[in-house]
């Protein structure tokens, strides 16, 4: 039978992760490192001593496996992608997403939270020529103000730093986005990347 398992250092808890999930386990690595296997949901504290070794292993095993990081960064997640997680996120998520990333990584897909996204957002979009290559058909279907937070968002910028960059309000950057991915027909960040680069990869 499948298995929903919390891998922790010592007497680590939070009580978020079990109310996400009442019929979890938790427990140290001694306790149950030999128990996972195929199809059992891991999740997997930073704070677990050599979790990418582990990681990898339970993977290999046909795991799926999530890393909780308490201070998310960019090299720490693509080190959980590498070594075969589905999924990181930040350790005091609430309930709603920890359930949505449960979801998404159970139905093959990859769970990374906007921060880590946006960053390889911006070094797909960087790698493609940035704005300097963009796309001129497309930006003109955009208005001053949708142009620079495309722009912006494309480079690898949060909703939040965009905030900042233009003096304008989280919501309002969101009201942006919305009308920019309609206009641009596209759904998310990485295929507003690709449209901007002019890749054939989107499909409208």
């Amino acid at each position: 039978m499948e298995k929903t398992l919390f891998v922790v250092r010592g007497e680590e808890t939070l009580p978020r992760w079990q109310a996400a999930f009442p019929g979890g386990e938790r427990g140290t690595l001694d306790a149950l490192r030999l128990r996972i296997g195929a199809g059992d949901l891991v999740w997997v504290s930073e704070r677990v001593e050599a979790w990418p070794s582990w990681v990898r292993q339970w993977s290999q095993r046909g795991a799926v496996v999530i890393l909780l990081s308490y201070q998310p960064n960019q090299a720490q997640g693509l080190e959980a992608l590498e070594a075969g997680a589905r999924g990181y996120v930040h350790a005091l998520a609430n309930v709603d997403v920890l359930r949505q990333a449960a979801t998404v990584v159970t139905h093959q897909g990859l769970w990374v939270g906007p921060e880590l996204l946006s960053r390889v957002v911006g070094s797909s979009f960087r790698a493609m020529g940035g704005a300097s290559r963009a796309s001129q058909e497309w930006l003109e279907r955009l208005t001053e103000r949708e142009r620079a937070v495309a722009l912006a968002v494309a480079d690898g910028q949060s909703n939040k730093e965009v905030a900042r960059r233009l003096e304008i309000s989280d919501r309002t950057v969101k009201s942006h986005l919305s009308a920019i991915f309609r206009k641009l027909e596209v759904r998310d960040r990485m295929q507003l990347v690709l449209r901007l680069s002019q890749s054939e990869a989107v499909d409208s």
